[in-house]
């Protein structure tokens, strides 16, 4: 596994097309971590990917960063782990107001069950090759 350590966020490679991404206590995203987020994506996984947003910590967005959030063509699913019901919340919100029609995120309770959903999705899309062509 592959660790990265962004000022605001650890990135672990879990395969070369699924990250896992936890977010450090207490940080406001802005707009250029955003940006910095997605570019680290970009340059270091394999497309289409999907992520493992391990919410295992208490964070914020900008709301600059909301509009902007996981808006990049590379990413195929979210699994978003959640630990309280205030985490779950927040995260169906932010999905509804801004990302409804873009994201394709489920919510999990565990790493584990959050994995497992992320490999049989990017397993589909070796079968299904009509959606790598169309990214």
């Amino acid at each position: 596994m592959n660790n990265k350590k962004l000022s605001f966020a650890d990135i672990n490679i879990l395969r070369k097309d699924i990250a896992e991404v936890i977010v450090h206590e207490g940080i406001e995203m802005d707009l250029a971590m955003v940006d910095e987020y997605h570019v680290y994506l970009q340059k270091h996984l394999q497309s289409p990917f999907s992520l493992l947003v391990n919410k295992k910590n208490a964070y914020t967005y900008s709301f600059e960063a909301q509009t902007k959030l996981a808006t990049i063509d590379e990413i195929h699913v979210m699994a978003v782990v959640t630990y309280s019901s205030s985490a779950r919340l927040s995260t169906s919100n932010l999905q509804k107001i801004f990302h409804e029609n873009e994201w394709n995120l489920k919510l999990f309770r565990n790493c584990e069950d959050a994995y497992d959903w992320l490999i049989e999705e990017q397993d589909k899309l070796s079968k299904e090759p009509s959606l790598l062509r169309d990214r």
